[in-house]
């Protein structure tokens, strides 16, 4: 595995979840959040957490087990994932198969002043999906790996984790919303398939 993280969030996020109109999709802090909402256009079906750093994958797994007929993402950042990777292990063990995790990992903590993370300095977080018995999982750092990434997040008949590594490129810039309860319920008019 390769750590020079070449490739750009921009481009690999939108080429490895594709058309993001079928999902539930939960997303981590900051970059996680804006690339999501820039490719969804904020959009109904995506709930963007703002100031709950660390529960964006358990949010997740709780909708993928309350929704087995709904396809979920969890798309979230190294920083994030890092403050609660114990829920990994929770995941794992009770393997939705509607359930996907796409970890953009850039190597720093980008909410609180742009750190070095973890996994700059050799923690390995596909390991650690993979030692959390979380069936699928993939290291992508190269472009040629992104289709390979798009059919186990989109195809996986059981409970994949991606981990993305990516350059320290911004994330795109979207005006995004930031109310807790017009999230909330839009998200919930998606849930429920409210028009």
């Amino acid at each position: 595995m390769s750590d020079d993280r070449s490739l750009d969030r921009k481009k690999a996020v939108p080429a490895i979840v594709g058309d993001p109109t079928d999902l539930l999709i939960v997303c981590g802090l900051a970059g996680a959040s804006k690339d999501m909402a820039h490719l969804t256009n904020d959009g109904d079906n995506i709930f963007t957490m703002a100031g709950a750093m660390g529960g964006a994958t358990a949010m997740g797994l709780g909708l993928a087990l309350s929704r087995p007929d709904k396809k979920v993402l969890v798309v979230t950042g190294d920083g994030e994932l890092l403050m609660n990777v114990g829920t990994l292990a929770t995941v794992g063990i009770l393997k939705p198969a509607n359930l996907s995790i796409l970890c953009v990992d850039n190597g720093h903590y980008g909410e609180t002043g742009y750190q070095e993370s973890h996994t700059q300095r050799g923690v390995n977080l596909e390991l650690i999906a993979q030692g959390s018995a979380i069936p699928n999982t993939r290291t992508i750092d190269r472009e040629e790996q992104i289709p390979e990434a798009k059919k186990i997040l989109r195809d996986s008949n059981g409970t994949s984790f991606i981990l993305l590594k990516v350059n320290t490129e911004p994330p795109p810039s979207i005006k995004r919303s930031m109310d807790a309860t017009e999230r909330k319920v839009a998200f919930r008019r998606a849930l429920l398939g409210i028009a």
